[in-house]
């Protein structure tokens, strides 16, 4: 729970309203408890004249996806729904269906939904989705998809731990980093563009050499409230 978000939200507000000249709203992800009722707090603007608040969308609001079938359909809600609920009493059978879906995304793809929701995952539910899939491996019921039971086969499952993919070889990490390192850069990117802001040669290379989480997510976060690239980049 960042402090200072409570300062920066009322700016996206305002900045994106001023521009699109439509209604604003911060929607906050939270995927737990605690931070959701946090971020859901009224943000007072002074005097308590004003106020924004925010759309948070936690564990209360998130659905418990635990058939396969509605997953397939609903990808993104379902890997939504694994992070939000995947360490509750039907977490584990909210994660398995998650993982049957993500087996219709390309590889790359759903590798990086993985990690996601691993990250999200506390140690006794981590252990208890390795035990899963290593049983269905020996059962041989094909139930998750193929990469799934490749990490399984090379014994890097039980490698990945502290929100960390430490098993998986090289290759596979580097293109799970290199996926968030270039949704980052998009993202920021897009935002540039929808601010006015044009970037020089130097400035675009920056950001398309820019290899920190940290430092992208500041810049992404620069962007409301800038007129020009050196504010954002700074």
């Amino acid at each position: 729970m960042d402090p200072d978000k409570r300062f920066s939200w009322p700016t996206y507000v305002t900045v994106v309203r001023a521009r699109k000249h439509c209604g604003t709203v911060v929607l906050v992800v939270a995927p737990d408890a605690g931070v959701a009722a946090w971020a859901a707090e009224n943000i007072d603007l002074g005097l308590g004249l004003g106020n924004v608040e925010p759309l948070v969308v936690g564990p209360a609001v998130v659905p418990e996806i635990t058939d396969p079938a509605e997953a397939e359909k609903e990808t993104e809600l379902a890997v939504l729904s694994a992070v939000a609920q995947g360490n509750g009493p039907n977490g584990l059978t909210v994660v398995q269906a998650a993982l049957v879906a993500l087996g219709r995304l390309d590889q790359e793809h759903a590798l990086v939904y993985f990690q996601l929701i691993w990250n999200g995952l506390r140690e006794p539910m981590r252990q208890a989705l390795e035990a899963l899939v290593m049983e269905r491996q020996i059962e041989g019921e094909a139930t998750f998809p193929p990469f799934v039971q490749k990490l399984i086969d090379r014994g890097k499952l039980e490698g990945i731990r502290e929100g960390e993919l430490k098993g998986i070889r090289e290759g596979e990490l580097k293109g799970i980093r290199e996926g968030e390192l270039k949704g980052k850069r998009d993202t920021l990117l897009r935002l540039l563009a929808r601010a006015g802001i044009v970037l020089t040669e130097h400035e675009s290379a920056r950001v398309q050499t820019c290899t920190d989480v940290a430092t992208l997510d500041r810049w992404i976060d620069n962007v409301f409230g800038a007129t020009t690239a050196t504010e954002v980049l700074s």
